[in-house]
């Protein structure tokens, strides 16, 4: 079978939900089902598709892709910065060690599109950077910038902040701010290098932080086509001049779908999404993944549910 036939044969089998009591207190995430016992964490990457804070459907496969993707960063970028990986006993979990999280989300932007475009755009300026005019769309910054946001609850939106609110709000102390700032922009170097190598731009990316005793570690995911924007380097000189949008690699297809096909931009009751859109997008996510990792995306189709189970219950989880 060919990646759209087993996309499309998938679709009545993705992982929408997770339940196993055994593994210890559960947290719900847009994306991921979190158990924690102990020190230990059971992050399972369901198939959840969310955009504009607020979870839509699911994609095919999306969660074994998303974590083994993430798994993949977390190794390359372990001499960087420590993560709280520990193993992964099947394609869509990681055990990880416990951290304390911290309160925000960190987004680092080298170009200027997306949501910070729209903001520039219509002259608001929520993170106080001071974006000097005449900026174009799909502009490269001089040098990365962070625009850092809070972590809000499914279905609320996150609040974008400033630099110094961050600290004057208490979210995080002046300390752990400038070592989680000086993480993440290190990161992003080290990902836009990798990139680099295959064809591709790191355009932006969202890191979370938390701490395992006093050190700084990176949880969550990273460098996804969930949590980040890729767009073909080859594509990317002539598409900017002429002033055209960018062959995307990630999520940003859907949202431009939503805007553009259905007007919404998390206001109100979301759209339906047509199992045309999500394989189109799956098959984007597959793409990015392969090309990133220079290899193939594994796909057998069954029910994933079963899979889970088999291989938590292997690896003596429950």
């Amino acid at each position: 079978m060919n990646v759209e036939a087993l996309l499309t044969a998938q679709l009545g089998r993705t992982l929408s939900a997770t339940d196993f009591p055994a593994l210890g207190q559960k947290y719900q995430g847009k994306v991921r089902d979190t158990y924690r016992q102990g020190d230990r964490l059971v992050l399972i990457t369901t198939d959840r598709l969310s955009a504009f804070d607020h979870v839509l459907t699911t994609l095919p496969f999306k969660g074994d892709l998303l974590n083994q993707l993430a798994h993949f960063w977390f190794a390359k970028t372990a001499h960087v910065v420590k993560n709280h990986v520990l193993d992964m006993p099947d394609p869509c979990v990681i055990v990880g060690r416990a951290a304390k999280p911290f309160a925000i989300e960190f987004v680092v932007r080298g170009y200027l599109t997306g949501s910070l475009w729209r903001d520039y755009e219509a002259g608001r300026d929520p993170y106080a950077l001071k974006l000097p005019a005449g900026l174009k769309n799909s502009q490269r910054f001089e040098t990365p910038i962070l625009t850092p946001s809070t972590k809000a609850p499914i279905g609320q939106h996150d609040e974008p902040l400033s630099e110094a609110q961050v600290v004057e709000r208490g979210l995080l102390g002046a300390r752990d701010w400038q070592r989680a700032k000086e993480a993440a922009l290190a990161l992003f170097r080290e990902g836009q290098a990798w990139a680099a190598t295959r064809g591709l731009i790191l355009v932006d990316t969202k890191y979370e932080f938390g701490t395992i005793g006093d050190e700084l570690v990176v949880i969550d995911e990273m460098h996804t086509p969930d949590s980040s924007r890729f767009w073909d380097a080859g594509e990317y000189p002539g598409r900017f001049a002429r002033g055209e949008a960018q062959k995307m690699l990630d999520k940003e297809n859907l949202r431009q779908w939503l805007i553009t096909k259905r007007g919404f931009q998390g206001q109100g009751t979301p759209p339906a999404i047509p199992d045309e859109v999500r394989v189109s997008l799956a098959k984007t996510y597959v793409a990015a993944f392969e090309q990133i990792c220079g290899r193939s995306f594994s796909m057998v189709s069954e029910d994933a549910t079963a899979r889970l189970t088999r291989n938590l219950k292997a690896a003596k989880l429950i």
